[in-house]
Formats: structure tokens, sequence, C-alpha cells
């Protein structure tokens, strides 16, 4: 899995590509906390490019949304592709994650909280 980190005014980007399971999680799991060593950590995950996601990346998501909420922030998803949306719908993360359509409408939904800092 390919992983890319930036900023969009205060707010970490992070895009996956590939699949998101047990045996990637654990790099994801690192930016989190590399992320949310600041406050507010405000995080939008595109995952335009992931395909598939098992239990050890959800996981990796709630952990990562936990924590930046800990710190004032939240973890929002994005670009969720149909098999991707699916597990979401059937595990029901969908009612605890924001998910939007596209990305800069992810970003924006932080809104002044963000622009303020």
């Amino acid at each position: 899995m390919e992983l890319k980190t930036r900023q969009v005014n205060d707010v970490a980007v992070l895009e996956l590509e590939g699949r998101f399971d047990a045996h990637t999680a654990a790099p994801v799991r690192d930016i989190f906390q590399e992320i949310t060593s600041q406050e507010p950590a405000c995080i939008v995950v595109n995952l335009a490019n992931v395909h598939f996601v098992d239990s050890t990346a959800l996981s990796a998501l709630v952990a990562g949304m936990k924590r930046s909420r800990q710190l004032g922030g939240d973890l929002r998803l994005c670009n969720l592709q149909p098999p991707v949306r699916m597990i979401f719908e059937l595990t029901r993360l969908d009612r605890a994650f924001e998910i939007f359509t596209g990305e800069a409408e992810a970003v924006q939904a932080f809104g002044p909280q963000v622009e303020s800092r």
C-alpha cells in the first residue's frame, strides 16, 4: 500500500492506495500517532484508491478518530469506493465517521475551527 500525507490549511490529508488490511495498518497507525501530536488534530483520509479494507484497517481508523477527537479535532473519510462503503455500512461505522464524497468537501467541513489556528 502507498501512503501520502500533505497539509491543506491546517488539515492533514492522508491518501491511501491499495489494500488496507492487517499487513498495512501499522504504518497508518504510525502516521495517525504523528499527526495527533498537535491540537487540534484534524485529519481527512482519502480512500479513493482503496478497494479493500479489513477489520484491522477499520480498527486503525477508529483509533485515529478517537485520538483526534480527544485532541479537539476529528478524522473524516472521503471518496469511499463501493466495496469499501459497503463494509462501513455493514459494520455501521458509516454512522461513527463523517463520510464525504470529495476531499475538498471533507477539508472544508472543518471550517473556521481549523483556519483560526
